[in-house]
């Protein structure tokens, strides 16, 4: 995602010029709220049922299905001239479809914390708010500097489980992988072919010293605790906030700031 001579390259190389009165739909929730953070909910015309922060500013925005199941009809009405996609979030196929009647497809696939600044350029660029797009590069980078210190955290094989039934993880090859490596916690499987691996808990007893169940895509509660303690006995298991993990955009500033204090209050200082 980079700039090359007045125009934007997204995650698929596709260059996207200056837009002018753009009537904007997204379909990621993260990149909704980054919108709103630049200055760009008056023109949003369209997002997913689960775009919902700021809850205000997107109350009237019309909704379209869901990330992976839009509502190809509720959108064309909306008649809008871009449409952000995200390479996780959504269906290839739903891509290719709405290239077929929305002008601009901007498509967006960060994969470590470090690809905000080039998403927060990309769309402050695209839609003529760089100068919001800065102030957002220099609070991340403030975040990310605060980060530095807990560097020196012990080291910490964690598990990080984002479904049940099956029990699916992370592999560290995502987003939400390099973003706990930033705090020298190193998720299991060290090796998988895919990016969300179905595991089976057992194999990880005595492998691991953390176990995370995040609130989102499942919404783990307390009740699961007990059941993880059973299957990998010895683990410290914790809920984390889905959210500030894997939210990229404007919530990555918060998200570190929420992990520093998450990871100082879990974990045991390095020895000098």
């Amino acid at each position: 995602m980079t700039a090359q001579h007045g125009q934007w390259l997204d995650a698929v190389g596709t260059a996207h010029a200056r837009a002018a009165n753009a009537r904007i739909a997204c379909l990621v929730p993260s990149i909704t709220e980054l919108l709103c953070a630049l200055g760009l909910a008056p023109q949003l015309v369209a997002r997913t049922g689960f775009c919902v922060h700021p809850r205000e500013a997107l109350r009237p925005v019309p909704k379209v299905g869901g990330t992976k199941d839009v509502e190809m009809e509720k959108l064309r009405a909306q008649k809008p001239t871009h449409v952000i996609v995200n390479v996780d979030e959504n269906r290839r196929e739903t891509a290719l479809e709405l290239a077929t009647f929305i002008p601009h497809v901007i498509v967006t696939h960060p994969l470590g914390p470090l690809d905000n600044l080039a998403l927060y350029r990309l769309l402050g660029g695209i839609f003529g708010r760089e100068v919001a797009a800065e102030d957002l590069c220099t609070d991340f980078n403030a975040a990310l500097d605060a980060t530095r210190a807990h560097q020196r955290l012990a080291a910490r094989q964690v598990l990080y489980l984002i479904w049940r039934d099956p029990w699916m993880a992370v592999s560290r090859d995502t987003y939400i992988s390099r973003t706990l490596a930033l705090f020298n916690w190193w998720t299991a499987p060290l090796v998988t072919a895919e990016r969300y691996p179905v595991i089976k808990l057992e194999d990880y007893a005595g492998n691991v010293e953390l176990v995370l169940l995040s609130s989102e895509p499942y919404s783990f509660r307390e009740r699961h605790v007990d059941e993880v303690r059973a299957k990998i006995p010895g683990a410290d298991v914790r809920l984390i906030n889905g959210e500030m993990t894997s939210w990229y955009g404007s919530r990555a500033i918060e998200g570190l700031r929420y992990l520093a204090d998450f990871t100082a209050a879990s974990t045991t200082p390095a020895a000098a």
